[in-house]
């Protein structure tokens, strides 16, 4: 029997399919061309078609796929930031975590004031943040760069910032997208050193890479996304298996090493 077997379930993804459409033409006058000759001014596409899963709280799901195959749509509709078009997604108390690199930073205010934008935006009160300021900015490490303007930072930094934040958010479910993806060798471990420990305190984990080793070492179940459909969900190393993509293996040993 599964630990989580008898947990609630955290996330609940049920039929969802979000639409995008592509425009061929950028100008009223490029279109009026298009049209006289016959040719599609636009198109629409699915990143994310008719995809149903289900996630039990303290769980640590993998979303694998090629680039393009609907990953970050989709957790955008779980994160809320989304709407889908189709289906439903519900999810059971608080969402952090980090889908872009400092999304909701504003590039003129100080890294001390984006602290308490984003905490604002990720749920939590002036009251929680001023408890965990200290730990947030020990752990972004930006230095003498805190009371100066994000708009100069360095994307590692913004990485740092970012990841910090969310990471320090009371919260149920904790999504991670490409979190190895910016940032040095030091600053990658020490994310996935917090990540385990998220993940061991009995938060819903939900984790997007593209490298095998990491998804192996932080989860206990796979969904691949093919094209926007969900084409397989089960064991860890069957997933990336299927998948067919080894991703930058070795060089994830290396950055895990033996903290975790």
């Amino acid at each position: 029997m599964s630990v989580h077997a008898s947990a609630p379930e955290s996330i609940i993804v049920d039929h969802v399919t979000k639409e995008f459409r592509l425009q061929y033409h950028r100008t009223l006058k490029q279109m009026a061309v298009a049209k006289t000759r016959g040719q599609k001014i636009s198109d629409k596409f699915l990143a994310v078609n008719d995809v149903s899963f289900s996630v039990k709280q303290g769980e640590s799901i993998g979303l694998m796929g090629l680039n393009g195959s609907g990953k970050s749509t989709l957790l955008r509709m779980v994160n809320g930031s989304m709407v889908p078009d189709g289906g439903s997604v519900r999810t059971r108390g608080r969402i952090s975590g980090l889908i872009a690199t400092g999304a909701g930073f504003h590039s003129q205010l100080t890294g001390r004031e984006n602290i308490y934008l984003n905490a604002a935006i990720l749920g939590m009160s002036e009251k929680e943040t001023n408890a965990k300021f200290d730990e947030i900015v020990d752990f972004a490490d930006v230095g003498r760069f805190l009371d100066t303007p994000v708009g100069v930072y360095s994307s590692g930094m913004y990485s740092r910032l970012g990841f910090s934040v969310a990471v320090h958010v009371d919260c149920d479910v904790f999504i991670a997208d490409e979190v190895l993806a910016v940032g040095d060798k030091p600053f990658k471990k020490k994310c996935m050193a917090k990540m385990e420990e998220v993940r061991q305190s009995g938060v819903t984990l939900f984790y997007v890479s593209h490298a095998a080793g990491s998804v192996k070492k932080m989860c206990d179940r796979v969904l691949v996304l093919e094209k926007g459909r969900l084409v397989f969900d089960g064991d860890v190393q069957e997933g990336i298996d299927f998948l067919e993509y080894d991703g930058d293996e070795e060089n994830d040993d290396e950055v895990l090493g033996a903290d975790i």
